[in-house]
């Protein structure tokens, strides 16, 4: 029997992030799906294994839960070289992608030909028969419209396969995933439980845990503010709202191209230039570096306005909270406007992290405690009902 092993991944608009097994591998692959050929063509074929398969991620999927079944894709660094690349769009509903479901599939599919993961999983010839336990999370608007189930129902009970093609060290192998189990749980939710629990899901925040308490989670295509008071997520008052980063991201990559002339591979690029360390808000024009923060500036400005007002009518509606925390990839390319914004305005009580790999990697920590919880109390309740009776 091939035993389960534990995946928590969130499938974020700007990146997927998973941690697999008990944190011995974690993967983080850019978002950006491109349809393709079988053949694609390679310069130096015979150096391909000598390549990162991660730069050249090229795979068929074949998923019953797929609408379009059996294509073949690049996908992550590689699909950003392609003209059709394609990423999520503002508007869209996660659980409805394709997109979603290729990241997803891709990222388990890498996990399970890792040469380090050769004694979890049965192989017969080429083809790898996995199994995992599945942790992961919609956002909170999704989850209110009962979106979560069909999801779920997509991934149990089926036989999903990923076959590599033209992929440094993994040509030709395929990959059977199936799930034992799907867990979905409510972005907000789980970010609070990653603020407040340590990995045994003991609580390390006691400050926080009977604290009224906002968490405004600034993804790609979506915020969610989740509301917390009596340690429990109040459901009725969370909200999910169809704005993120990405409109802006784009609106950025379109700009400098048209003023000067350069193409940025996709919204990964801008958000580098707007976060990194040294010569932020700056680019290279014909070999010159070039400031773009007359750009940069007034787009996230307007952006963070926009965050501004949603946090300012979520709290007028929750007046008790003490601290709202923002969270997210968003909150990380619009911290220095917001915090801006708030010492000239209202002032509220806020927080952000500056540990950016924190920030960004809160949901997938959260689900990887929220899923091992899950799998730590089936396993007692199985032992505790295959115990004999004392009699």
């Amino acid at each position: 029997m091939t035993k389960s092993r534990i995946a928590a991944v969130d499938v974020g608009n700007d990146s997927i992030k998973a941690i697999l097994g008990e944190f011995d591998n974690e993967l983080n692959i850019p978002n950006i799906v491109a349809r393709d050929t079988e053949d694609r063509p390679v310069i130096g074929i015979e150096e391909l294994d000598t390549k990162d398969p991660l730069d050249g991620i090229h795979i068929r999927v074949h998923s019953p839960a797929l609408k379009d079944n059996n294509a073949i894709y690049r996908v992550g660094n590689l699909a950003t070289k392609s003209d059709n690349a394609t990423e999520l769009d503002p508007g869209s509903s996660k659980s409805e992608e394709d997109q979603t479901l290729i990241m997803l599939f891709a990222t388990l599919a890498l996990d399970a030909v890792n040469e380090d993961n050769a004694k979890l999983f049965p192989k017969n010839k080429n083809v790898i028969d996995a199994n995992y336990t599945l942790g992961t999370g919609l956002p909170l608007r999704e989850v209110k419209e009962g979106k979560d189930a069909g999801y779920r129902s997509k991934l149990v009970g089926s036989v999903h396969q990923v076959e590599f093609l033209v992929t440094p060290k993994y040509q030709g192998l395929k990959v059977n995933i199936k799930f034992d189990e799907v867990k979905v749980y409510p972005e907000g939710f789980a970010a609070y439980i990653n603020l407040v629990m340590d990995n045994s899901l003991k609580i390390i925040n006691k400050d926080l845990i009977d604290r009224r308490i906002l968490i405004q989670d600034i993804g790609g295509l979506s915020t969610d503010i989740a509301v917390i008071k009596n340690r429990n997520v109040d459901d009725d008052k969370a909200q999910g709202f169809n704005l993120g980063v990405s409109e802006a991201l784009e609106q950025i990559r379109e700009e400098i191209r048209s003023k000067h002339g350069v193409e940025l591979d996709s919204r990964t690029d801008v958000v580098e230039i707007i976060t990194r360390k040294n010569d932020r808000n700056h680019i290279m024009v014909k070999g010159s570096r070039t400031s773009v923060h007359d750009i940069t500036d007034r787009i996230l400005l307007e952006l963070a306005k926009k965050q501004y007002r949603l946090l300012r009518n979520v709290w007028a509606k929750n007046s008790q909270t003490e601290i709202c925390y923002f969270v997210g990839g968003g909150a990380t390319v619009l911290k220095d406007y917001i915090k801006t914004l708030n010492n000239n305005l209202d002032g509220y009580n806020i927080e952000f992290f500056e540990d950016e790999k924190e920030s960004i990697w809160m949901m997938t920590n959260a689900y990887y405690k929220l899923i091992m919880d899950y799998v730590k109390k089936s396993e007692k309740s199985s032992k505790a009902g295959s115990e004999p009776v004392k009699s």
